[in-house]
């Protein structure tokens, strides 16, 4: 057997974990560290507000992800995908530079909910467009590598993000967070001559009347 065959996989789908591995190493950063930062430079911060914010997230993108999925599959091709992706990660990035000013507990709750509002785009987006470009034969194969990535790249981002706020403080860890967040979002520029090839006619250029006026699958 041909073990190299295994990870021969298509661009999109490179492209795709490679932005997964950049965006998730970023908030990897900040991922232990983020209740002693609520704690200990928010002006009245303790496990009540991480307790409060972590709801607003998890609460608000759980309810985000159907209405957004069904609009998603109600537009016709993949281009309104990429920048429902595309934007969610520009989004996301966004609110981790805002806690460089953040003081009071509801600057945090507020970046919370536009956190949740990016990352029910992201993920609503970033399924599908994995799931229709997977290999055949090979899906068990590379979800576990996108996985393995997602892992490797958060598990030593969390290390160097402990390292980091110890020795410089909190503030590094957001732009470094917003950095890659950044980062991963232009990464996938390319694929979308792949998955939009009447987007490569316009310059990949992106209008919202485009969005909204796709005719229905």
């Amino acid at each position: 057997m041909d073990y190299l065959k295994i990870f021969r996989i298509n661009r999109v789908i490179k492209y795709l974990i490679f932005c997964d591995l950049v965006f998730w190493s970023g908030w990897g950063f900040l991922s232990p560290v983020f209740a002693v930062f609520v704690v200990e430079k928010i002006e009245g911060g303790n496990l009540k507000v991480v307790g409060m914010a972590t709801a607003i997230y998890w609460i608000l993108k759980s309810l985000l992800r159907i209405p957004f999925s069904i609009f998603l599959d109600r537009r016709k091709g993949e281009e309104d995908d990429f920048w429902f992706l595309f934007f969610g990660l520009i989004f996301a990035s966004f609110s981790s530079f805002g806690y460089l000013m953040a003081r009071y507990p509801w600057h945090v709750y507020f970046l919370q909910a536009i956190y949740a509002i990016a990352m029910a785009m992201v993920f609503s987006a970033f399924l599908p467009i994995f799931t229709r470009h997977i290999d055949k034969g090979k899906e068990a194969t590379e979800w576990a590598i996108d996985a393995t990535a997602v892992g490797l790249g958060t598990g030593f981002a969390g290390f160097f993000g402990g390292v980091l706020a110890s020795n410089f403080g909190f503030k590094i860890l957001f732009v470094l967070v917003g950095i890659f967040g950044i980062s991963s979002a232009f990464l996938i520029l390319p694929i979308l001559k792949f998955i939009s090839p009447r987007s490569k006619d316009k310059g990949m250029l992106f209008s919202l009347k485009d969005l909204f006026d796709h005719k229905e699958k």
